[in-house]
């Protein structure tokens, strides 16, 4: 599950990082990084909505910091 995480939180990153290139000087780096290929893009878009839903459930059901103080 922790590995899991990892790697949700490690594609959300990636993808946060492609977006303010975008944003910030308008060269579209994640359909670079897909080779120009929508269908690709698409594909890792989907896999990055489902780790940033994995991501919220594991923050609200688990509580993975609910011992910290």
């Amino acid at each position: 599950m922790r590995l899991t995480c990892i790697i949700c939180t490690v594609n959300l990153i990636l993808l946060g990082i492609c977006g303010g290139v975008y944003a910030f000087s308008g060269f579209n780096l994640l359909l670079f990084a897909c080779f120009y290929s929508v269908t690709a893009m698409r594909s890792f878009l989907a896999v990055c909505f489902v780790s940033a839903l994995f991501a919220v459930y594991y923050l609200l059901i688990l509580k993975p910091f609910k011992g910290l103080k």
